[in-house]
């Protein structure tokens, strides 16, 4: 089911809780205006809610990324004297 179909059955849905408010003289306080409203305004809510997620997962592989390149050149630098020292009393190896 595509989202255009899950809008419209979303927003038929609202229309019918809508009428049925209307039918039990709710209208002054609820709404279909106000239930889409609110349905609209938590969406928004929850996609900025979604955004912060991404930008903190994003933040914290940024960081692990770091981490372990300077983890990985601290142990180049450390192994190259000593592959060094182990190449010089090999033969044949330069």
């Amino acid at each position: 089911m595509n989202a255009q179909k899950l809008m419209d059955r979303a927003l038929e849905g609202v229309d019918a809780l809508g009428y049925r408010l209307d039918q039990m003289g709710i209208t002054s306080k609820i709404n279909r205006h106000n239930i889409a409203a609110f349905l609209m305004t938590e969406q928004k809510h929850l996609e900025g809610e979604w955004d912060s997620l991404q930008v903190r997962l994003n933040l914290h592989r940024c960081r692990f990324e770091s981490i372990t390149r300077e983890f990985e050149n601290r142990a180049n630098a450390l192994a190259r004297p000593v592959m060094s020292q182990v190449s010089r009393f090999r033969p044949g190896v330069s």
